[in-house]
């Protein structure tokens, strides 16, 4: 058996969150480390990372972390994995860049500076493997694809792609080296199988930039609003030309959009047709220019735009009020799963007076490859096996039909799940086995503190409400003192439902009483979750619905200690209001090893 192994541990099965762990002997590459935005149901999640349980058991083997490019699908979850395991992290230069910013807001990270620019040249020796890059087209500048060179054969990984005849020179890929990987042999490629579903090509960026800058023409007059995603180099260049062109004023609303396009200015990444204080005006000044010369582009928190503009559709946002005169231009591709939140989201716009336009609607505009993009990748690459990657489980079977297209064998065409462990073993792989691997969702500043008991209390206190009934009890004399006081929120409304919040009532002290009645060794959970278990059934046979219960149970005549009497002195040396900072803090502690790395002159 070799020792050549490789795990998924997201981006398979899901839209988002691409991590793949390829072990070679004693070392593991990690190509990508990303994130993805939450489903519907998910209720208060911010963004979701891989589960890194396994790598964080192995971090003594790890390599590196490999990235493809700079969207938040593969660099997300840095900031996270990076406070757990110090390792270094390779890219290109735009892809850097990005990946700093997404780090510079944590401080646990503070010090980390294991950063490594490499580019189309580059060539890594780790002994057992080189790792080496090739130019690929999406829609930021410098996006790569990654090359494991083993002694068994090559590992090839492609980022996102697609192919598009007339990209810009830090856009185009690079078919020679695309022949070149393919006249050795590939043992797999993990291959992008997000816009398969499509069949034909996508439109070029030349086309899409026309198509901004018709658009923008087209609505002289309005006040333009342009929802795109932050990372998007390519959007945002083709806003800001669309901008300069039709004579306006440009706003960028959000943190993240005007960080990522001051870097890509710095890094010359993003050009400006006419001076940028001719361009550019802040937000606070918007009053000051006439609406039909504005353009604002907002990107919403953390890059993702729909849930902002929602905001700004309800009226929520402090600064932008969308109504009559507006013109809303999308410009991103929703995922599947976010598609009826944004019809929910146009619907609102439309109703606030708001023109509202899809790019989606008129032209296939992803950057990823089509049906046809991804057989012309095979046919370069010549796999032995396939693994579609980065999409959902219907992508992935268009992705395998694609595949068969070119005569690759079905049962060469790995549809792996999260955990699965394909081995190379005699010439082939085989899945040795599977382990594992959740969802770490992220809410606020707490990780691994959500799980799905508690997204199932969320989603049940958004669909039924909460009962809260809180009663005082003697235990001495073993009875009620005081009657149930209850609360409904978002469950019934009290005045209209008096019958039922007497019954409610009575069964609280019927459940009391009966257990204070009858209980030897008293147990406050106990006594609790039967309160909770004659309302929950009350109310659900008289109302067919299930809030959350709540009981609120307390006690009088509690033994008390005697109060002591405390001196003047040490009245003086208390600090009742003293913080006590106890909170956990992941320590980064760095590492000096060096990694060898070698550009071909």
């Amino acid at each position: 058996m070799t020792n050549l192994s490789i795990i998924p541990f997201g981006g398979v099965r899901e839209n988002g969150k691409n991590m793949y762990a390829v072990t070679v002997h004693d070392k593991i590459f990690i190509l990508d480390a990303g994130l993805k935005y939450p489903e519907s149901e998910q209720l208060g999640i911010d963004v979701v990372i891989p589960d890194f349980e396994y790598l964080l058991n192995h971090q003594d083997q790890i390599a590196g972390i490999f990235l493809s490019h700079g969207h938040a699908d593969a660099i997300g979850a840095l900031p996270y994995f990076l406070q757990q395991v110090n390792v270094p992290i390779f890219g290109s230069e735009m892809t850097m860049a990005l990946a700093k910013l997404a780090i510079q807001d944590t401080k646990e990270l503070a010090d980390y500076d294991d950063y490594h620019i490499v580019n189309a040249k580059t060539e890594i020796d780790f002994n057992d493997v080189k790792v080496s890059f090739f130019n690929t087209t999406h829609s930021i500048p410098e996006s790569m694809g990654i090359v494991l060179e083993t002694e068994y054969g090559q590992v090839v990984y492609t980022g996102d792609f697609k192919f598009d005849q007339t990209a810009e020179p830090a856009y185009q890929t690079d078919y020679r080296r695309l022949v070149e990987i393919g006249s050795k042999p590939v043992l797999a490629l993990l291959g992008d199988a997000a816009g398969t579903e499509d069949s034909g090509p996508t439109a070029s960026e030349r086309e899409i930039h026309q198509y901004v800058h018709d658009t923008f023409v087209e609505n002289k007059g309005k006040r333009i609003i342009v929802a795109a995603v932050a990372s998007n180099i390519q959007r945002i260049q083709q806003v800001i030309d669309a901008t300069a062109a039709t004579k306006r004023r440009l706003i960028l609303s959000g943190n993240d959009i005007e960080s990522v396009v001051k870097t890509a200015l710095e890094l010359g990444k993003l050009h400006l047709p006419i001076p940028q204080n001719q361009l550019f005006t802040n937000i606070k000044n918007m009053s000051k220019v006439p609406a039909e010369q504005t353009v604002i582009l907002e990107t919403g928190r953390m890059g993702e735009p729909i849930k902002h503009l929602n905001r700004m559709a309800s009226g929520e946002d402090r600064h932008i009020n969308i109504g009559d005169g507006d013109f809303v231009f999308i410009t991103t591709t929703p995922a599947f799963a976010m598609e009826s939140y944004v019809a929910h989201t146009r619907n609102m716009l439309f109703q606030r007076g708001a023109d509202v336009k899809l790019i989606s609607s008129d032209l296939r505009s992803s950057g990823h490859a089509s049906y046809d993009d991804l057989q012309l990748m095979l046919n370069f690459i010549r796999p032995q096996y396939f693994i579609p990657v980065q999409g959902e489980y219907r992508v992935m079977v268009t992705a395998q039909q694609a595949a068969e297209g070119v005569k690759i064998p079905a049962d060469h065409i790995l549809m792996a799940q999260k955990g699965d462990q394909y081995q190379w073993n005699n010439g082939q792989f085989v899945l040795e086995g599977s382990f594992t691997v959740g969802d770490t969702m992220i809410d606020g500043s707490g990780v691994s503190d959500i799980g799905n008991l508690v997204l199932r209390d969320r989603r049940i206190l958004s669909e039924d409400g909460v009962f809260v009934s809180v009663v005082t009890i003697d235990r001495k004399k073993r009875k009620v003192v005081s009657k149930p006081k209850l609360t409904s929120r978002g469950f019934v409304f009290v005045k209209a439902n008096r019958d039922l919040m007497k019954e409610a009532s009575n069964i609280t002290v019927e459940r009391i009483e009966d257990y204070l009645a009858n209980v030897k060794d008293f147990d406050w959970n106990e006594l609790k979750g039967s309160v909770r278990e004659g309302l929950s059934r009350y109310l659900f046979n008289e109302t067919r619905r299930r809030p959350m219960i709540m009981p609120v149970v307390m006690e009088v005549n509690q033994n008390r200690r005697p109060k002591h009497k405390t001196s003047a002195n040490n009245k003086k040396n208390t600090h009742p209001n003293k913080k006590n900072n106890n909170s956990k803090k992941v320590t980064v502690k760095k590492d000096h090893q060096e990694n060898k790395e070698t550009a071909p002159q």
